[in-house]
This record gives structure tokens, C-alpha cells and sequence, in this order.
């Protein structure tokens, strides 16, 4: 990976939107909307259930985050901003290496080291401060 703005990200690799209750997000998204869920999973480390709805031909997804505890940092955002556009995500070759990159332009990311996301990916946040106020998601999928 190199330092130009140009090669840093591949594509963006969803939207995350926290919700309070992941099974009525799902059916409001697919009722209303037309958009279906085609991964589910439960996260204990990031503290959230989640689900990944695929939008048009599936490339492009939203990520439904729900909090599993009262403590999880999707339940602090919902109580401090509530339901909403939670993060952008754009999707890395090298998640460590982008890192490198954005910590060399003068960002933070909020892991030393990448941890697991959705479906075994990679991933790292830089900090919303650093970004506008958006949280920005760095993911490097699983290797299949």
C-alpha cells in the first residue's frame, strides 16, 4: 500500500446504523424498504448483535448494530444520540497498513492493533474527532 488518497481504500463497504432492537430494525428494513438481512451474527467482544442487509446487487451493504449490554459502546451512542448513522465504512486491503498511513497523516484509530469484525474480517476505527465527527470503520474482510 502506498500513501496516496487515491489507493488508500478499495470501496465503501457499508453504513452501520445503531438500533435498540435488531429483529424490528430487520423486518422495518425488509417490510418498508425491500433490503433483507443476509448475515447475522452476535460480536461479545464489540458488544453488539448484528446483521448486514444487502442493498441492488449486494455489494453494497448497511450494518444493523444492536447493543448486547447496557455498557456496550453501540448502547452509550443510541443514549447519547440515539437511533442513527453510527459509521461509515470503507473497506482496506491492508488494515494495518492503512492504519499506518492515517497515523502518519496525524489521525488516531482507537486500536493499537486491528480486532475482529463482521464474518472474520479486520478492522480498526479512526476517532471521530479526527474525522469530522464521523467514525470512520477501516475493514479488511476475511480471507475465504
Amino acid at each position: 500500500m502506498t500513501d496516496s488518497p487515491d489507493d488508500l481504500f478499495t470501496t465503501i463497504d457499508h453504513v452501520g446504523i445503531a438500533v435498540p432492537d435488531l429483529d424490528v430494525a430487520i423486518a422495518f428494513y425488509a417490510q418498508t424498504l425491500g433490503v433483507h438481512s443476509v448475515h447475522e451474527e452476535t460480536n461479545t467482544e464489540q458488544g453488539v448483535r448484528e446483521a448486514m442487509l444487502a442493498v441492488g446487487d449486494g455489494t453494497t451493504r448497511i450494518q444493523l448494530l444492536a447493543p448486547l449490554t447496557p455498557e456496550s459502546t453501540i448502547a452509550r451512542f443510541i443514549g447519547r444520540s440515539g437511533p442513527g448513522l453510527q459509521q461509515l465504512a470503507f473497506r482496506v486491503a491492508d488494515v494495518e497498513a492503512a492504519a499506518a498511513v492515517l497515523r502518519g497523516r496525524g489521525l488516531r484509530l482507537l486500536y493499537d492493533s486491528p480486532r475482529r469484525g463482521t464474518a472474520g474480517s479486520r478492522v480498526n476505527f479512526v476517532h471521530p474527532k479526527d474525522a469530522g465527527g464521523v467514525l470512520i470503520e477501516l475493514v479488511e474482510p476475511a480471507a475465504h
